[in-house]
């Protein structure tokens, strides 16, 4: 039989300033709680847990830090019952927007002036990768952001960086000097000679083009190295 006291989970049954959707309509998203702006993107739960519930199972899972959410991997959303791909994608989709928003007022500086900005700028582009990435930042004359990308993924012992890709698209930027960058996720910013041998060989390499790499930089959760300010680039 049919149990007629049980309360139904569903959010159409809740008080309209419980709900997420209506509760952004009449406050503004800023009065929603983590839960439940990820509750909106969910959509709808299933019989035994509202969208809300599995908000919140979502946030546990990433100890309810909003930067552990954007290490999460399709598949690791999905482990987690009432989360299929298309609601996977949706809130990767949703991060990815604002780790983008998050990184605007960046680009709009006019210049960087220290390495410490600079390495700012690289953590959060790369905070959420677990493994490690290599990549170059395109400045111009004035020393602000052309263009920035991820060369390789894995390493740079373990994957080739190609000097022809990273010069090509210097020029295709205009740009006038690169920062070389890559993460240590092990925390250890102590450069390999690994990584001294790539920074040379890209600084020779560049120099036939005018292009000057004034400065490589490992970057961790912990801090980061700068080659220049270290005065081995």
């Amino acid at each position: 039989m049919k149990n007629i006291n049980k309360p139904s989970t569903s959010i159409k049954n809740w008080a309209i300033d419980d709900r997420p959707r209506e509760k952004l309509l009449l406050k503004g998203a800023v009065c929603l709680s983590d839960s439940e702006l990820i509750a909106i993107l969910i959509n709808n739960g299933y019989k035994e847990k509202s969208a809300v519930d599995i908000a919140k199972e979502i946030l546990q899972m990433g100890n309810n830090n909003l930067n552990e959410l954007g290490k999460f991997s399709l598949q690791k959303y999905q482990q987690i019952k009432g989360i299929g791909l298309a609601k996977a994608i949706t809130i990767m989709a949703a991060i990815e927007l604002g780790r983008r928003r998050s990184k605007n007022p960046f680009l709009e500086k006019k210049t960087f002036r220290k390495s410490e900005d600079i390495a700012d700028f690289v953590r959060m582009n790369i905070k959420d990768y677990l493994h490690e990435v290599f990549g170059v930042i395109y400045l111009n004359q004035s020393n602000k952001v052309n263009h920035f990308e991820i060369i390789s993924i894995g390493g740079i012992t373990g994957t080739v960086v190609d000097n022809r890709i990273i010069l090509k698209k210097a020029l295709e930027e205009s740009a006038t000097s690169i920062v070389l960058f890559h993460n240590h996720p092990s925390g250890n910013l102590k450069p390999s000679k690994a990584d001294e041998q790539v920074t040379q060989k890209i600084k020779e390499a560049a120099k036939y083009h005018d292009i000057a790499v004034i400065d490589h930089l490992i970057v961790s959760e912990e801090g980061y190295f700068s080659f220049s300010d270290e005065g081995i680039i």
